[in-house]
């Protein structure tokens, strides 16, 4: 005989209960509206916190640079152009942006206005580039610009600052390049 004939038998395997379908887990219905609420809560005290930084040592609250509604006639806006030319704008059909690193400059790029004494006085961006023989031209068009300097400098993305008098600023002779 051997070893396996030595074993008692395997007894059969218990049977399995029904399964019984569950119900699913939902959501009580004031979870959402407890969400929401407390989502409100970190923005208004996101608001209050942001308001009381923007509040100087006087306690009086400083202008956001883009503050203003659509007919605000606070201060005046600086119009120009930022030309891209040479082999860093695309070739072809698609539109105006930079390449081979110059990729910041395109629609929406940002454009930051400084005073005299170096200030960040208002903020904008570029719109959208016109192909002009090999290069392409973008709008500057920031609005609200403090008329508080002489000159003012102005810088597209991070390519350094250009100086323009307040008279050019406001006739659109601001013209900054690359390439």
């Amino acid at each position: 005989m051997s070893d396996a004939e030595d074993l008692p038998p395997i007894p059969p395997a218990p049977e399995s209960p029904p399964l019984v379908p569950q119900e699913p887990k939902t959501k009580s219905r004031w979870t959402l509206p407890l969400v929401t609420g407390v989502a409100g809560v970190v923005i208004g005290a996101g608001g209050v916190g942001l308001a009381w930084a923007a509040a100087g040592a006087d306690g009086k609250v400083a202008a956001s640079p883009t503050a203003g509604t659509k007919g605000d006639s606070s201060g005046f806006t600086l119009l120009g152009t930022m030309t891209l030319s040479g082999s860093n704008r695309p070739v072809g059909s698609d539109g105006c942006a930079g390449r081979s690193g110059y990729d910041d400059i395109l629609e929406g790029t940002s454009v930051t206005v400084y005073d005299a004494s170096g200030k960040v006085v208002a903020e904008g961006e570029l719109g959208g580039g016109i192909r002009k023989g090999t290069a392409c031209e973008f709008p500057v068009h920031v609005g609200h610009v403090p008329e508080t300097s002489n000159f003012y400098q102005v810088e597209v993305s991070h390519r350094g600052k250009l100086t323009v008098s307040v008279d050019d600023a406001k006739a659109g002779r601001f013209a900054a390049s690359l390439g």
